[in-house]
């Protein structure tokens, strides 16, 4: 069959952003000185959500008793939060219901859908709690929603970040510090004429696919019209960065906080270089809601592991992989202090705290081993300022939602919202009475 579709563009090259047309059975065819101060006494809420992949030790992480921290003390795989062990809260009990995979735990963690229960799809995720968030808080900066991801997905499963969009395509990640401080703090030498004349070509571009699309859809079976349909959808996603980007043309991009990184870089070099951006990013306004899959098995190596992330997770094979598995949590708290002691050494554009403002969660779907009952959930920052902090909370049911608890997150961070994916409620016992 000869359609209109494929004989006009298989693939859509708009700048840097190229869409692959997919495969379908019917075609036989294999943005610190030019920001703009946020309103008075408005200070704006930020939001990081930090993946962790594969879990962590079960014997020396994970506290068994409720209280506070100052009672009841850190074990001896938190221990190197100990200087922020009043701002910290650990919620146990909790279980992302839509997780299947032991070894995806990323996939889902944001979205708590059940990639597999969609009759007709192999896998179809949801929309992810960080693009919920960025619709009701992200149109006042250049970036809504900035996602970043390491570049191995050993431990994260399926997907390319953390974030997926509203019809569960993945959002690709940066894994290229020097990318992102680029697109945060580069400066464009064009001219608004040639600004105006390159956005418009891209227009044109979408413009015709989308004709290209619709005029043909009908000589489609069902099967390639949902195909078509999530398509569509990934071009919806360019025209909306190019309304952001006109939106923000005539904007200066900020003076860059912190020194251009450098090149290529991997694993602890690369985490450490995208924690620094990820404060610059919140400091001078240009996003607030961000997402990180961390790397693990260039982390691994950076830190001379000669285990890799996947076999590490078996842990209890036999003593060595046990004390490697157990200095791998030590050394993924100490970075994880290391990033709060940024945002707390650091001021926001109103000259507040940018930890005082920020909402910092820190988890998996995956607990320890290839466990996805009682998920890791750490929380910090002060966001939300009825929420309890320097302790371990125990919740009454286990396999409570996670769902719930994002909703928690968000609902005290004063994101409207009345339910997340399939929460059932919110945890009153997260909130101070």
């Amino acid at each position: 069959m000869s359609l209109h579709l494929y004989n006009r563009r298989t693939v859509l090259k708009a700048g840097v952003t190229s869409l692959a047309l997919p495969f379908m059975e019917s075609l036989g065819m294999a943005e610190v000185a030019s920001v703009a101060k946020v309103a008075t006494g408005a200070t704006p809420k930020r939001f990081l959500m930090i993946g962790h992949g594969f879990g962590f030790t079960k014997t020396s992480f994970f506290p068994t008793k409720a209280g506070k921290f100052s009672e009841i003390g850190l074990t001896p795989g938190l221990s190197p939060l100990d200087r922020h062990k009043d701002d910290i809260t650990i919620v146990s009990n909790l279980t992302n219901l839509g997780a299947r995979n032991p070894h995806a735990g990323s996939t889902t963690y944001l979205t708590g859908a059940d990639v597999g229960a969609t009759r007709g799809r192999k896998f179809l995720n949801s929309i992810s709690l960080d693009q919920v968030i960025a619709k009701k808080i992200g149109q006042d900066t250049r970036f809504p929603s900035i996602s970043l991801s390491g570049k191995d997905g050993a431990g994260h499963g399926p997907g390319l970040s953390l974030s997926w969009s509203e019809k569960g395509h993945p959002i690709p990640g940066y894994n290229n510090p020097l990318a992102l401080y680029h697109e945060l703090y580069g400066q464009s030498k064009e001219s608004a004429a040639e600004r105006e004349y390159r956005l418009s070509q891209k227009r044109s571009i979408l413009d015709a696919v989308v004709a290209d699309l619709k005029f043909s859809k009908r000589k489609l079976s069902k099967f390639d019209q949902d195909k078509l349909e999530d398509y569509l959808q990934s071009i919806r996603q360019v025209e909306q960065s190019i309304s952001q980007e006109v939106k923000w043309a005539n904007t200066p991009k900020p003076n860059a906080p912190l020194q251009q990184p450098i090149g290529e870089m991997d694993g602890l070099a690369s985490l450490k270089a995208f924690q620094r951006l990820i404060v610059a990013a919140f400091q001078t306004d240009s996003t607030r809601v961000i997402t990180y899959r961390q790397p693990v098995e260039t982390l691994l190596q950076s830190w001379g592991f000669g285990v890799g992330a996947h076999p590490l997770s078996h842990y209890n094979l036999n003593r060595s992989r046990m004390a490697a598995s157990k200095l791998k949590d030590l050394k993924s708290m100490e970075l994880f202090s290391g990033l709060i002691d940024l945002f707390k050494n650091t001021q926001d554009v109103n000259g507040q705290s940018l930890f005082d403002s920020t909402l910092i969660s820190y988890g998996s779907n995956i607990r320890s081993g290839h466990g996805l009952k009682g998920c890791p959930a750490i929380y910090t920052g002060g966001a939300a300022e009825k929420l309890k902090t320097g302790e371990h909370i125990i919740l009454p049911e286990q396999d409570t939602p996670l769902a719930n608890y994002w909703l928690t997150l968000c609902q005290q961070s004063g994101v409207e919202m009345d339910s997340f994916s399939h929460s059932t409620g919110s945890l009153n016992e997260l909130v101070r009475s």
